[in-house]
């Protein structure tokens, strides 16, 4: 695994020391004497860790996006593990034969590869499709017993030490595999997800759901362990050990949504990382019909309840500092009221505020322009908009839609809320479509995603997953 320090990132020297800088988000990180030579390394070329320490730090910098790695290539053919690709299927069989194609062109050694493929009750050609091209053939013991059933019947006949779940109606990239197998390199890594394209984009949903699935994480590296928050990799492109999937017991057969959620936290609540690279690309086939894209979000949501009882410890959680807190309502009020003094009162306080950080920084020896400060927590409290936007369009969109049918005054903070966080993702996703067919799409997600939570927490009579952890931001600089 090499790892390497991208040039946005620099290094500070002080008198009060050597700090790395990253201005966007404005983050910094103080350095000893082994963390600046390694740091400085990096820098000038991709670096190898060479011990245990070198490469916890070198994750932490990749964690807090000091760094970033280069997982292709990181182990060498000799030493790649055995790798087994399962596929669960019922009644696809065009959509397989495409799979198993795009599996034939996998750059890995193919004495070091299997392919098995999982029928749970098919009445279409799909076992003939998959004997064409070679894949080990077994049965779910059932007829649509699902496919969290389906994967853990596949990797009970697995042979590898890594099992590679991907979806019949997905076609992996030729370097899927490749890119992704290093990162298990590192012992305590158990899965690895890998980035989830659209494979159509001939209509406008297409379009939309290429930047929009939720089951694309987007083009930042996440990873999770120990903690609480909600973090998973979805498993239509999912490498796990086989080890850690057989000690956690596989997915949950009970589960034909959310399984995916259900094994990456266990995993994680077991000591395990799990990590999302932007690497490793397989094209998914969205649903492209509106009632069925509009079903699947309904789906999706009716998940929470169910996942909210299996893991009661974890829960949604909103970073709220209250200078910012207090900075956005006066703002929001300005705007709302055409109140001057609310305004006023916003604009000093941001101003006090990004002064006290300025003069913290100032303190370290770190000599910032005050502009770019001032620019920084701007930009942190529009991120706090953003987010309280978000959840409450996501959560409370169908409620708030028919409030406004009685109080219309109230109808126009809602659209303001649900264009500015559409606003948001339109420009920080850049979809290839215009901005109107985007938010009509997207507000239809809302009402079904926000639908199928309001079913599920009422069919189980349990509400716990519209919790909400408030917490403040110590920010120990900015």
């Amino acid at each position: 695994m090499a790892y390497s320090i991208p040039p946005s990132v620099k290094v500070v020297t002080t008198p009060q020391g050597d700090f790395l800088l990253a201005e966007r988000p404005l983050r910094l990180l103080k350095l000893n004497r082994p963390l600046l030579d390694l740091v400085r390394r990096g820098m000038q070329e991709p670096v190898t860790p060479v011990t245990k320490a070198e490469s916890h730090v070198l994750e932490v910098l990749v964690s807090r996006g000091f760094a970033e790695r280069n997982v292709a290539g990181a182990s060498a053919p000799a030493t790649l593990p055995f790798v087994s690709i399962v596929i669960p299927v019922k009644d696809r069989a065009e959509e397989l034969g495409r799979c198993l194609n795009s599996l034939s062109r996998l750059r890995y050694p193919k004495e070091k590869l299997e392919i098995i493929v999982v029928d749970d009750g098919s009445t279409d050609n799909t076992p003939e499709v998959a004997k064409t091209f070679g894949a080990f053939l077994f049965e779910s013991g059932g007829v649509g017993k699902g496919p969290a059933s389906a994967r853990n019947r596949g990797s009970m006949a697995a042979r590898g030490e890594i099992l590679a779940f991907i979806d019949s109606d997905c076609i992996a990239s030729p370097e899927w595999l490749e890119e992704l197998v290093g990162l298990f390199d590192d012992p305590e890594v158990a899965a690895v997800g890998g980035l989830v394209d659209g494979m159509h984009t001939s209509s406008f949903l297409d379009r939309y759901e290429v930047v929009m699935s939720s089951l694309t994480l987007g083009n930042r590296e996440r990873s999770g362990q120990q903690g609480d928050d909600t973090f998973y990799v979805p498993s239509c492109n999912l490498l796990v050990r086989s080890a850690a999937f057989r000690t956690a017991a596989g997915f949950d057969p009970e589960l034909h949504v959310g399984e995916d959620v259900d094994l990456s936290w266990r995993l994680r609540d077991t000591g395990h990382k799990i990590i999302y690279v932007p690497q490793g690309k397989v094209g998914h086939e969205h649903r492209n019909a509106f009632l069925p894209f509009l079903k699947r979000r309904f789906q999706y949501g009716t998940s929470e309840g169910m996942l909210q009882l299996l893991h009661p410890g974890r829960h949604k959680k909103m970073v709220v500092p209250p200078v910012l807190a207090v900075a956005l309502i006066l703002t929001i009020a300005a705007l709302t009221a055409v109140n001057l003094v609310c305004a006023i009162t916003a604009l000093l306080l941001m101003t006090v505020d990004a002064y006290l950080a300025r003069r913290r920084l100032a303190g370290l020896g770190l000599l910032i322009g005050w502009g770019t400060v001032f620019k920084a927590r701007l930009r942190a409290m529009g991120s706090l908009a953003y987010y309280i936007g978000f959840h409450i369009i996501r959560y409370y969109l169908t409620p708030l839609v028919i409030a406004s049918l009685f109080f219309p005054r109230f109808g126009f903070a809602v659209c303001a809320i649900a264009v500015s966080v559409g606003i948001v993702d339109y420009s920080v996703r850049s979809p290839r479509l215009s901005f109107l067919p985007f938010f009509f799409y997207y507000i239809a997600e809302q009402f079904a995603y926000g639908a199928g939570v309001f079913w599920g927490c009422l069919k189980l009579k349990r509400f716990s997953s519209y919790r909400m952890a408030l917490l403040k931001h110590i920010e120990p600089i900015m």
